[in-house]
């Protein structure tokens, strides 16, 4: 026996869905609930964008800090990039079997390796950049650069705070 999905009676008493930018989709939301929306729009036209070169969001955070800062362990990847220790080590698994990135033993500490990436990580890094920096360009699209610089400070901000009141 099939059930029939609820419908709300057609009336003036039940609120028409706002579109995004609207209503507590827009300027009268929460700042996490907007965060949220922005995130997933950025998350899907990432995932879009770098599907067929087989490279996911997360394995793209993690080449970008893998290419800033050479050589840095698997637990500084996971907090640079904000993954767990667990989704990075999977991760490195995948670019190493993919020729993006090579291991080394650390000097001292055999459990400890170095995380570099390869020639081809940085081929396939270029063309992951080109296709989000668009993103980045659509995302930013209609601010001034004095309101990009305040965004990008703001965002900034937010994860230094969080950082200094972990330390406490």
């Amino acid at each position: 026996m099939m059930r029939k999905r609820f419908s709300p009676p057609a009336s003036s008493s039940v609120p028409a869905i706002p579109r995004p930018g609207e209503g507590k989709r827009g300027e009268a939301g929460h700042v996490g609930y907007l965060l949220r929306q922005a995130h997933a729009i950025h998350r899907l036209r990432m995932e879009r964008a770098l599907a067929d070169l087989d490279v996911t969001p997360p394995q793209f955070a993690v080449l970008t800090m893998l290419n800033a800062y050479p050589g840095i362990s698997n637990a500084d990847v996971a907090r640079l990039s904000l993954l767990t220790p667990q989704t990075v080590s999977v991760i490195v698994t995948n670019l190493e079997k993919m020729g993006a990135i090579a291991r080394r033993p650390h000097s001292i500490h055999g459990r400890i390796q170095h995380l570099d990436v390869t020639e081809a990580g940085q081929k396939l890094l270029t063309l992951c950049r080109t296709r989000v920096q668009k993103i980045e360009a659509w995302l930013l699209e209609g601010l001034t650069a004095a309101e990009e610089n305040a965004v990008r400070r703001w965002l900034g901000e937010i994860a230094l705070r969080q950082e200094l009141e972990e330390q406490k």
